[in-house]
């Protein structure tokens, strides 16, 4: 079967001022998904918001909801995500929670007939969700450090994704499980998130800069990364794009770091 790789939007960037012309410009752009990044101040440094903009997004839309909660104590919250209208929900397998609260609440997503999933930092191993497998519809690997638009792609990061995908495949015959991509990703980076089996690549700033005509940004991210990942499952071996690398040639640039709609300082 073909590979599928699908563009899921990140709104941490987009004027909140109007949302629904957010939306708009994104559905028109052709993105597959709208990714919600929800950060409470406790678990990444930055506050952005809840279940409230989750639910008013979720009226505007009838795209998928990906909701990414980068918060403290997700067990607590799932089910308002739920409520909101979510139709991924994905938190951290770094939170300072219990095994089987973690599991509890991956339960919780699923029963409700969502999806769920958990992320995993840079810095954290890929093994860490080895224990959460069977309960999991799908594995996000960032490739940033989370709390922060903007960030430059690690690509030290990037090889996760392949080993996140082969779990999955060996666990689902049917291939259900999927490997999302967030941080970084744009038409630069994009061979190298679908060389590694990226199922959904989130692209957040990329869409929203001055200038930046966003349809063309998801075209180029889509088809880049759906012909890199094509050409990896049969073998074929080719450099991705290189574009715009800083001098550790371990990342690459993307801007400022933001801050939930304003720079970082």
């Amino acid at each position: 079967m073909e590979a599928t790789t699908l563009v899921a939007a990140s709104i941490l960037t987009a004027d909140f001022g109007n949302l629904y012309r957010v939306i708009r410009k994104l559905e028109a752009a052709g993105v597959d998904r709208i990714h919600l990044d929800v950060m409470d101040g406790h678990f990444v440094p930055n506050l952005t918001f809840g279940p409230d903009i989750v639910s008013a997004i979720r009226r505007l839309t009838r795209l998928p909801l990906d909701t990414h909660l980068m918060i403290a104590r997700p067990s607590e919250y799932v089910d308002r995500f739920v409520d909101a209208g979510s139709d991924t929900i994905t938190f951290h397998v770094e939170v300072e929670e219990p095994r089987e609260v973690k599991l509890g609440a991956l339960a919780r997503i699923r029963e409700a007939g969502r999806s769920s999933g958990l992320a995993v930092s840079p810095g954290t191993p890929t093994h860490a969700v080895a224990p959460f497998l069977d309960h999991l519809d799908l594995v996000m690997v960032m490739t940033v450090e989370p709390g922060f638009g903007g960030q430059r792609f690690i690509v030290d990061a990037a090889p996760k994704m392949s080993v996140a995908g082969a779990w999955l495949r060996g666990r689902d015959a049917d291939g259900q499980g999927q490997v999302h991509v967030d941080g970084g990703v744009n038409r630069e980076t994009a061979s190298l998130a679908g060389a590694h089996g990226a199922d959904v690549c989130v692209v957040g700033s990329a869409l929203f800069q001055r200038g930046q005509d966003a349809a063309d940004e998801v075209r180029l991210v889509r088809d880049r990364a759906r012909a890199a990942r094509h050409m990896a499952e049969r073998g074929v071996s080719e450099e991705p794009v290189r574009a715009d690398r800083n001098d550790h040639h371990d990342e690459f640039d993307d801007g400022q770091p933001v801050a939930f709609g304003r720079t970082a300082g």
